[in-house]
């Protein structure tokens, strides 16, 4: 059986492509946005099974069936609640709720191998006006860092921030601990909610909820306090301060 993975977070999809290993299933490839998922299935055979995210780095995975047909069948891969979830069942589509659970992803597949789901019976217009995700766009609620041989999930009501330091990013909590991600500053400015997170400067990105003081720096900056960080100063560099008056007032 040929499998492949396509999920934006990458120690999700390892993760994911371990516990396929166990059940004799070798993944095939991982892919990690709508660009390169679009670019691979232009160019390869299509898989038997594709375990499909919802939310990629630069879209709804929806989006890569507006450019390509395939008759590959589909398991998605989720972080949506149970009422969302009902989306799933009404289309007799699998799905396997995040954090995935090695059971679960046996009897998905002993399903798969029984039914054999089509992607032709898709109706992606359809799965999109049931998740809401119709109009406006979804921003990310969690994330996952790797704690030893462990994933840590960590929702983003529970980042006060992310930072760039020795060209790796981390994810502050308010608990005082600091998580990498695999993800760039710049990729975060995009998945985040603009009115919760805001881009200070090249090096942080910050939570509104997080902010415990602003004061006035010098050259027209400001200084930002937050609780239980001290990795180093938070300033917003002088051209995003204006900006960054406009976003507190929103």
């Amino acid at each position: 059986m040929e499998v492949i993975i396509i999920e934006d977070e990458k120690p999700a999809a390892r993760r994911l492509q371990r516990m396929l290993s166990k059940l004799g299933i070798e993944t095939k490839t991982m892919l990690h946005s709508v660009a390169e998922a679009v670019e691979w299935f232009s160019s390869h055979e299509h898989p038997d099974l594709i375990f499909l995210d919802i939310q990629l780095s630069d879209g709804l995975s929806f989006e890569i069936f507006d450019h390509i047909k395939t008759d590959s069948a589909i398991i998605f891969t989720t972080a949506y609640d149970e009422y969302a979830l009902r989306a799933f069942k009404l289309n007799s589509i699998d799905y396997l709720l995040k954090p995935i659970d090695e059971e679960e992803l046996e009897t998905a597949i002993k399903k798969f191998r029984h039914t054999q789901h089509q992607a032709e019976n898709i109706n992606v217009k359809e799965l999109r006006s049931l998740l809401n995700l119709s109009g406006g766009k979804n921003y990310k609620n969690r994330f996952t860092a790797q704690v030893g041989q462990h994933l840590k999930l960590v929702e983003t009501s529970d980042i006060a921030c992310f930072f760039s330091e020795n060209k790796t990013t981390y994810m502050h909590c308010y608990s005082g601990r600091n998580y990498p991600v695999e993800v760039s500053l710049e990729q975060l400015d995009e998945e985040l909610d603009p009115e919760k997170f805001f881009r200070i400067n090249r090096k942080c990105l910050l939570n509104i909820d997080a902010i415990r003081d602003i004061v006035s720096y010098t050259n027209s900056r400001l200084e930002i306090k937050l609780n239980n960080f001290d990795e180093f100063q938070l300033i917003v560099s002088r051209e995003r301060v204006k900006d960054f008056k406009v976003w507190l007032n929103n």
